[in-house]
């Protein structure tokens, strides 16, 4: 990376800078996921490099400007994991899952306060972030300081709560208080996947393969019968939706099949 910024380097990577790489990392993120979606361990493969590469690109820019270099980088998370992990690295009793995530936000506490960054639980958390994975970050941070449903079931509760909420503003033509309540309710879903130990960005865009894939085979379906979609009722729709659902259902999981995921 050094030799291609350098002065006998690739022009265009000596042009880049830290704002203009933002999509490309955004982009190589989004391509690691779907290779984890799709199971696909040669395209992971590729992508984690493609990953990779984009920080040391990043860091590069940065030792460039003469503020920091890859190896800085690569020591202070280093020296964070260390930090972060007493249970692992130093004296402290061994923990369970939930228990590491209360320390390790604890610590994390420890240190701003060291720094005297005062920031809340909820300071570290990017705005920038996809709403519906903020909402499960959010919830993530104050459950691990205590402030949290105790059992996925009271979060079943609130969610029908949250329902009923948008059922009536939506009764009442009320769009400023159904848009209120509809927020209410994708906040409360995304606590309910936290609870489950479900990540919501993923399960979300498994149901967005999931229609795509059957909406696709719908359109196949009346292409076969020498029709469009667009001059299709509801009803004739609907029948056959309902088809291709069982069709595509197929025979119940094992735990053997799952596992292989």
């Amino acid at each position: 990376m050094a030799r291609l910024r350098g002065p006998r380097g690739c022009s265009w990577d000596r042009e880049q800078t830290l704002a203009s790489l933002r999509p490309y990392v955004l982009e190589e993120t989004y391509e690691v996921l779907d290779a984890i979606d799709r199971n696909d361990l040669d395209a992971l493969e590729g992508e984690i490099g493609d990953l990779i590469f984009e920080g040391v690109f990043l860091a590069q820019i940065c030792a460039d400007g003469g503020w920091f270099t890859v190896a800085d980088s690569l020591r202070a998370v280093t020296q964070k994991l260390v930090r972060r992990h007493p249970h692992v690295f130093g004296s402290a009793r061994s923990l369970t899952s939930r228990g590491v995530k209360t320390q390790w936000e604890q610590i994390k506490a420890d240190e701003q306060r060291e720094r005297g960054d005062r920031r809340s639980v909820l300071g570290g958390v990017k705005r920038s972030l996809p709403a519906l994975l903020r909402a499960y970050e959010i919830g993530t941070r104050v459950g691990a300081v205590g402030f949290d449903w105790a059992r996925p079931d009271d979060v079943v509760a609130k969610v029908h709560e949250e329902v009923d909420e948008l059922a009536e503003a939506v009764g009442k033509a009320d769009r400023d208080g159904a848009e209120e309540e509809m927020g209410d309710l994708l906040f409360a879903l995304a606590s309910l996947a936290r609870k489950l130990g479900i990540e919501p960005e993923s399960a979300l865009r498994r149901a967005n393969e999931k229609f795509t894939a059957r909406f696709e085979a719908l359109e196949r379906r009346f292409e076969a019968e020498g029709r469009t979609i667009h001059g299709a009722t509801l009803a004739e729709m609907e029948s056959r939706w309902q088809d291709l659902k069982k069709k595509q259902a197929g025979p119940p999981e094992t735990a053997r099949s799952r596992a292989k995921i």
